[in-house]
């Protein structure tokens, strides 16, 4: 099963706007921006984690992290890490419905019916359990 957190090193550019600008040098195309340092922040904990889940929907290979060490920055810019929990992303933006079919015993599906059992929750709620 793929690691379902994932923690980078990013550079962070206050930028003369007032907003800040935060990219990952080690992935491919992967940067955002946020009008305050709290939005910034927030943004690339999104942007890293959609990053990673489509790599992994993709089977693109996850490069692993450098060392926030051996990042480069300029002069009035900064290095942090930034944690994205492609779980939580995924149970987020990736929701809809799949339509599934199964199949039950007659004298079960009786008496499913007849107490009127929603078997898509019912179905949804004992996969969650079983899957953790």
């Amino acid at each position: 099963m793929a690691l379902e957190k994932y923690v980078y090193p990013a550079t962070v550019s206050p930028e003369p706007s007032g907003l800040y600008s935060i990219w990952f040098d080690d992935l491919d195309c992967c940067a955002t921006q946020g009008d305050s340092i709290i939005d910034a922040l927030d943004a690339a904990a999104d942007v890293l984690a959609g990053w990673i889940y489509a790599a992994q929907k993709q089977n693109y290979p996850i490069p692993a992290p450098s060392s926030i060490d051996d990042v480069k920055h300029a002069p009035g810019q900064f290095v942090t890490y930034i944690v994205a929990d492609v779980e939580a992303y995924r149970r987020l933006n990736d929701s809809y419905a799949v339509k599934k079919t199964l199949t039950i015993p007659n004298w079960l599906n009786e008496k499913a019916e007849a107490a009127n059992v929603n078997y898509s929750k019912i179905l949804q709620d004992a996969l969650m359990q079983y899957l953790g």
